[in-house]
């Protein structure tokens, strides 16, 4: 193993960091989970830190002494288990049984043991650092976080995947381009689960650090070469009484804010993406009138490819609603959605409207945007553009219009209220259900040329690194019909084999664009 100086090729945590010094109470710690029970043992900090490192890249390991009570051992190997991390006794009168037991466990694991351990645990720093072990001390009262010839300082739990960042570069050099990425824990979960965010550095010179918000940002930000976030996640409120192009019509979490602040006083930062460039992926309004713009994209078959008729009301009572809605090729059913696309907690809230008069009863958020409902065969195409690369996948949908009516016939053709994110209408038995992967049977339909061709357009036009949109093909005339544009999706569909490369590569190719211009 590489000793002090290398990349940190393995993490190991004592106890000693990992454990509270007395039971902490906990608003939930009546509840008889495992994690609740091991959560009020834990410093407060401690699973932060085991989830940023489960799927790292980086073997992860748990060490004890041989001396430590039975209940603190259980509970350890409790959280390993849970972690999917291995478990050592590290005995100072025989280090070497420990050395050979992580080096069984772990073989060729390409840099050197980063050991995070306790102040209080002095007597063991000298023995581990001439194993080659990087010994990181948490703890150090009075002083920053910091580093010497053998040792590492830090004082928060928090920070040390930014340490193992600094470490890495120093030690690799400028070949490696350092990611920092922030976004909710759900959404960094789904990614991190699935290889996308390694601290150990890839074969094409990428590295990930988690950014938080209980930090200061600025160093952290000193420490990486690009910014992957997905700020619809910290967005607070939304103003619609002014154009969306302005930042002044969104208000932003504070950290958020500072992080804005940041990006505008350092335009050398690589930014995936710059906050200007989602703005018109918050406002359908915009996204429809952007769309309109496809009509000159056909095919040699003349098929067509683009945006739903629609009309942006204020008020569901406004005079003249038929009419306008005859002027735009509205029929009945049309589907009403909020103008304000994500970012707030009722912009998924929609309904599919049967009737004229339904529209001044109707709870959808104002000002609405209200769309040509496309009878679709259930089918919805999920396209994913990851850079210059174009995935799709095949997913369920809601059903024809006929079919929707006699859904809502028991109910006195009353509208379908939904939530878009959570549930969608469906016909039971529908025979085109799937389950979310391309098919031979269902792909004969689309007409990936065009779709492509659309999906290059829209990169042009939006400026996106990493976006995604539905597609549904109209019964009857054959037309390509967008109904929904999104930013940084999670793109689930495509297996992670194909994704993660595909996500890496779009992340490398805007940096190095970034660097030449």
């Amino acid at each position: 193993m590489a000793g002090v100086g290398g990349v940190v090729g393995g993490v190991i945590l004592d106890e000693s960091v990992l454990l509270a010094s007395q039971q902490l109470q906990h608003p939930d710690s009546s509840s008889s989970s495992h994690s609740s029970s091991n959560c009020a043992f834990f410093q407060p900090d401690a699973h932060f830190l085991l989830r940023k490192l489960r799927h790292s890249n980086i073997p992860t390991g748990i060490s004890y002494g041989p001396g430590l009570e039975a209940h603190k051992v259980s509970i350890l190997k409790e959280v390993a288990t849970q972690y999917s991390i291995h478990c050592f006794i590290l005995d100072a009168s025989s280090i070497d049984d420990t050395t050979r037991e992580v080096e069984l466990a772990w073989r060729n694991i390409g840099g050197c043991i980063l050991y995070l351990v306790s102040n209080k645990k002095r007597d063991i720093y000298p023995k581990l650092s001439k194993c080659g072990w990087l010994i990181t001390i948490l703890n150090v009262e009075g002083s920053s976080a910091c580093e010497n010839s053998s040792m590492v300082y830090i004082n928060k739990l928090q920070e040390l995947p930014l340490t193992i960042c600094h470490i890495n570069r120093k030690a690799i050099g400028n070949s490696v381009v350092t990611v920092g990425y922030i976004m909710k824990p759900s959404r960094e979960e789904d990614f991190a689960k699935r290889g996308a965010f390694p601290m150990y550095p890839t074969q094409d010179g990428l590295m990930f650090v988690p950014l938080t918000f209980e930090l200061p940002l600025s160093p952290q930000l000193q420490e990486v070469d690009v910014v992957l976030h997905k700020a619809t996640d910290e967005i607070i409120s939304i103003d619609l009484n002014s154009s969306l192009q302005s930042s002044n019509t969104i208000t932003y979490s504070r950290g958020m804010q500072e992080l804005q602040r940041y990006m505008e006083h350092h335009l050398d930062l690589c930014v995936i993406d710059p906050l200007n460039y989602i703005y018109p992926v918050l406002d359908r309004l915009k996204i429809q009138q952007i769309l309109l713009g496809l009509e000159d994209l056909k095919t040699r078959g003349c098929r067509a490819i683009r945006g739903p008729n629609f009309l942006k009301v204020d008020d569901f009572n406004q005079a003249g609603l038929i009419q306008s809605l005859s002027e735009t090729k509205l029929a009945l059913p049309s589907i009403v959605k909020p103008q304000v696309a994500c970012g707030v907690a009722d912009s998924h809230s929609m309904a599919i409207v049967f009737r004229v008069e339904d529209f001044k009863e109707l709870t959808v958020p104002l000002p609405a945007i209200i769309q040509e409902y496309v009878d679709h065969s259930s089918t919805l195409y999920k396209f994913y553009v990851l850079g210059e690369k174009v995935y799709h996948a095949v997913k369920n949908s809601t059903p024809n219009a006929d079919t929707l009516m006699k859904l809502s016939g028991s109910n006195e053709l009353k509208p379908l209220v939904f939530d878009s994110l959570k549930s969608l209408p469906t016909a039971k038995g529908n025979p085109n259900s799937g389950d979310g992967n391309s098919s031979k049977d269902t792909d004969h339909c689309i007409d990936l040329e065009l779709v492509t061709s659309a999906a290059n357009w829209l990169m042009r036009k939006l400026e996106l690194t990493i976006f995604g949109f539905d597609v549904v093909i109209q019964e009857g005339t054959g037309d390509h019909v967008i109904v929904d544009v999104n930013y940084l999706p999670s793109f689930k569909e495509v297996p992670n084999e194909v994704a993660i490369p595909a996500f890496w590569d779009a992340i490398k190719k805007k940096f190095e664009l970034k660097r030449t211009t």
